[in-house]
């Protein structure tokens, strides 16, 4: 006898609008278009440090993301690495070579097990076309990237480390999607390539402030304790 799948079905659609309804630039559609958007996304699973797209390649998808963590950023022939941003569950990435239709302009490789919506770029641009309020929605989304780029370059030329990762962990912990219990999932290697630091240096910073009660240090995470300090460092570093 065969069973009636309709009701798994039903969760699938119901999961898929949760997600992306949570998202700040899908808020606001309206349930027509939102069934539409859901009907583009198809769900895709990637291994930790699986490369979901290199700098480059031709910009076909929108990524949203489901579970895990994506680092985006890139690396050198001598394998020397920089991240720009790590991307969590609940944001998008990919959306610069989806507008423009250029190469990627940077590696996205997942940090985690990850769980993805990728949406074809071409569905995408029709649903934006027919959408003024999803337009503007999108246009405020790539101005809060080119702020979070331009503190990004302000922060890599502070004169010294520690005001340096201050910054650096408050904007981690402030992000849309950031953990509520300030909990970072990121490696020392990875903020020394978002800083341009060594690892060492990194580390050695790290431990005098968790010495201090400042941080609380555990393997691939840092737990934030206190952020007024850390806040008060990355402000006077700045003076």
């Amino acid at each position: 006898m065969l069973q009636d799948d309709r009701p798994s079905a039903a969760r699938a659609i119901s999961d898929k609008t949760s997600v992306l309804r949570s998202h700040p630039l899908f808020r606001d559609l309206g349930a027509d278009a939102l069934d539409q958007l859901c009907r583009y996304a198809k769900k895709r699973t990637f291994k930790r440090g699986a490369t979901i797209f290199a700098k480059g390649d031709p910009g076909q998808s929108l990524f949203f993301i489901i579970s895990g963590t994506v680092k985006i950023g890139v690396s050198s022939a001598d394998g020397r690495g920089a991240i720009f941003n790590m991307v969590d569950a609940g944001e998008m990435f990919g959306e610069i070579a989806v507008l423009d239709g250029l190469a990627r302009t940077a590696d996205a490789i997942a940090n985690s097990n990850c769980e993805l919506f990728v949406v074809d770029r071409r569905d995408f641009l029709s649903l934006l076309a027919g959408q003024p309020v999803l337009a503007t929605k999108l246009i405020e989304l790539l101005c809060v990237r080119l702020r979070w780029i331009s503190d990004h370059v302000e922060q890599v030329i502070f004169p010294e480390l520690s005001g340096k990762l201050a910054k650096v962990l408050i904007r981690l912990i402030d992000r849309p999607g950031a953990s509520s219990d300030r909990k970072i999932t990121i490696t020392q290697q990875e903020i020394g390539e978002m800083l341009g630091m060594s690892r060492e240096s990194v580390n050695k910073q790290l431990h005098e402030w968790a010495a201090r009660k400042l941080v609380r240090l555990q393997r691939g995470s840092i737990t934030i304790i206190d952020v007024d300090s850390l806040k008060a460092l990355a402000e006077r570093s700045q003076d």
